[in-house]
Formats: structure tokens, sequence, C-alpha cells
């Protein structure tokens, strides 16, 4: 068996959902110039944090999936590659390692307000193809067409 250098990637988005897709449902991902910050939050806790500067990923048609115990109801209805595709919000990811690495990275995507709402992400674009892949792409400078022009 191949090693993964991680098993799974969860998504979190701004109004609390959660999605998770396993490492087999996934075709193409990258994740570029993680680095490493530390910062404090309305006097909360000292948090280690890492920013990315590009995200891109191919999720295939099998992570559509929904677990009603990560997200509302509204998302249940629409699946996940319809809520990925009506809202520009996801905010974060978690890297999660397999058991015996016990590891768990959060990354931060870039982030610039869409409007006075303050949920949706400019960065943020996504498309269903015809093959039923998701294509999500979270850059300051490049959209979806851009990263995937044969879809």
């Amino acid at each position: 068996m191949a090693e993964h250098v991680f098993e799974q990637l969860v998504f979190h988005f701004r109004n609390g959902d959660e999605w998770t897709v396993q490492h087999d449902e996934l075709a193409d991902v990258w994740i570029s110039r993680v680095t490493t910050s530390y910062g404090r939050i309305h006097g909360g806790q000292i948090q280690e944090i890492h920013p990315c500067k590009s995200f891109k990923v191919e999720i295939l048609p099998e992570a559509d999936h929904v677990k009603s115990s990560d997200i509302n109801t509204g998302s249940l209805e629409m699946g996940m590659f319809g809520r990925a595709t009506k809202y520009q919000d996801i905010e974060k990811m978690d890297l999660v390692f397999d058991e015996e690495a016990k590891k768990q990275v959060q990354i931060y995507f870039p982030f610039k307000q869409k409007d006075p709402s303050g949920l949706d992400n400019e960065y943020q674009t996504s498309k269903l193809a015809k093959n039923g892949h998701l294509y999500i792409v979270i850059d300051a400078q490049h959209t979806v067409d851009d990263e995937y022009p044969r879809i």
C-alpha cells in the first residue's frame, strides 16, 4: 500500500459547516507556500496558524456526501458540491494525517471579503465539470478557469 502524506481534508466553512474529503476522493490537490504564523485573536490563546498563498483541488464525485452532524439542513438538500459552488465561504482546512502520526495541521486560505456581510471570499472560485468532478481554487491571482482551463 502506498503511503499517503495525509488521510483526509476537513473543510471548514464560515457558517460552521464542515466537509470531510478522504484521500481516495481527491484527483488533484495543490497547497502552495504554507507558512507558520503565531497570533492571538480577541485576547484568546496564542495559536500557531498556517496560512497558504494558494489552494486548488479536483474532487471526485464520490466525495459529494453529507454527514448530517457536520452541516446544516440546507446543505443536506443541495449536497456538498452544490454548497461549494453556491457559496464561496471555505475559510480553512485541516490536513489530517494517519493514526500513527496523530498529527493535524490547520491551513488558512487567502481571504478577501466579497461584500459587507463578510461571508463570501472574493478569492474562491469553483466549478462542477461535466464529468461530475468539483474544482475549487482559492487564490488572489487565479480563478478555477485559469487553473483548470480544460473544464
